[in-house]
């Protein structure tokens, strides 16, 4: 789809300059973070089935018709939480110095929770609600699908394979699916509203779901970090 900076690059014949992004496209951004916001609330608190798109339409301050061209369906709502660790942990991997191995980009990775600290109570969230929710966990997998090619470019430029080669797709699978086992790992078992093992309170009915620190009062962070690590250890990068 074509975006405002790109059509204004055609409008004017200069190319839009690289960096953040044009004021639309973060205030879009930040609408569709705020949609997902809202819909891991009422889905926390009444159920995927019981809760109408309107209702999270109304939740967000924004119409249903707006709503809908954000996103095709209620449970797509979730999306921008879900996906908002794998694009910031791509960056980071196309941002690290090409001298220094990719495992240390992916160790600082795991020593913050997953999609950030502004995020982490709503995903802490979403991701116990999984299990229950198979229309949810439906997008957290395409989500994760859709991000294998991206890893596969990386990891293909950095090695100086062809992204094509079974190679660094293979690592691109292991990379991709150790950020989604550690992640889960990291919702299971901590206690905290954000995921880092403070005791707390995360509100609605789904609350209790997988809280608590694991065996030998392992909290959620350790985990994340332990299952992260592990998981990549294999990779060679």
């Amino acid at each position: 789809m074509e975006q405002a900076g790109e059509r204004e690059a055609a409008r004017t014949g200069r190319p839009r300059k690289a960096g953040r992004p044009p004021l639309t496209e973060r205030r879009k951004r930040a609408t569709r973070l705020e949609i997902a916001h809202e819909a891991v609330r009422l889905f926390g608190e009444r159920g995927v089935a019981a809760t109408p798109g309107e209702e999270i339409a109304r939740a967000a301050g924004i119409s249903p018709r707006t709503l809908w061209r954000y996103f095709p369906s209620k449970e797509e709502c979730v999306r921008p939480l879900l996906s908002a660790g794998l694009e910031a942990t791509a960056q980071r991997l196309r941002d690290w110095p090409a001298d220094r191995p990719l495992s240390e980009a992916i160790q600082t990775d795991a020593a913050s929770a997953p999609g950030g600290q502004e995020n982490a109570a709503a995903l802490l969230r979403l991701i116990r609600l999984l299990p229950g929710e198979p229309g949810l966990r439906a997008v957290w997998l395409r989500v994760h699908h859709d991000a294998e090619p991206v890893f596969t470019d990386i990891i293909a430029a950095r090695t100086g394979a062809d992204p094509a080669d079974l190679l660094p797709r293979v690592k691109a699978v292991m990379l991709n699916g150790a950020l989604r086992v550690a992640a889960e790992e990291w919702a299971q078992r901590s206690d905290g509203a954000d995921g880092t093992g403070e005791a707390g309170e995360t509100g609605g009915p789904d609350a209790a779901a997988g809280a608590g620190a694991g065996a030998g009062g392992e909290t959620g962070a350790e985990a994340f970090r332990r299952a992260l690590l592990h998981a990549t250890e294999s990779l060679g990068l």
